[in-house]
């Protein structure tokens, strides 16, 4: 397995890794016309190519055997939370393939963007996670992360329960 820094000619790549991996795991959640309506908007290779050219967020891809099968996309935190602070970083995405979840992939990726995110020095960290998705938030507390609050994240018409999870520097 490699994981690099991804590169403005990765956006097609990202768009339809990005495209897939959000459809396997929540495209079940939403109306076919309101997930390619999300799907459009934001995993379009323009929006790819918009956050690569971008030095405020940072994606990492993941290939094994040539394939991509991960990434993770950081950068200032968005997150409409009253203690969110314009210095805060988020990581946006990670996203791993079915295939290769639980060797290791999302673990390398989370570890390349929390280095990025605090390559100058610690500061506070932001995540989301749907409110279901119990997996990733027993991941991310075991990096320290803990549940500070919810908002919704809308799809079309659908509004899911969102976790913001956060992780404050010590000291």
């Amino acid at each position: 397995m490699l994981v690099r820094r991804a590169t403005p000619f990765d956006a097609a790549v990202l768009a339809e890794l990005g495209a897939r991996t959000f459809t396997d795991a929540f495209g079940h959640l939403y109306s076919s016309q309101d997930l390619q309506a999300f799907i459009d908007e934001s995993h379009a290779v323009s929006a790819y190519e918009k956050l690569l050219a971008s030095p405020l967020y940072a994606l990492w891809l993941a290939e094994a055997d040539g394939e991509p099968i991960g990434y993770a996309l950081a950068g200032p935190c968005g997150l409409p939370h009253e203690d969110a602070r314009p210095g805060d970083g988020e990581l946006k995405r990670l996203y791993v393939t079915g295939r290769a979840q639980g060797g290791g992939v999302g673990a390398r990726l989370f570890e390349e963007a929390l280095a990025w995110l605090e390559r100058d020095g610690p500061r506070t960290l932001w995540i989301s996670v749907w409110s279901e998705n119990y997996g990733a938030q027993r991941f991310y507390a075991r990096y320290g992360f803990e549940k500070a609050g919810e908002y919704e994240f809308i799809v079309g018409q659908q509004r899911d329960r969102e976790f913001m999870y956060r992780r404050i520097p010590r000291g």
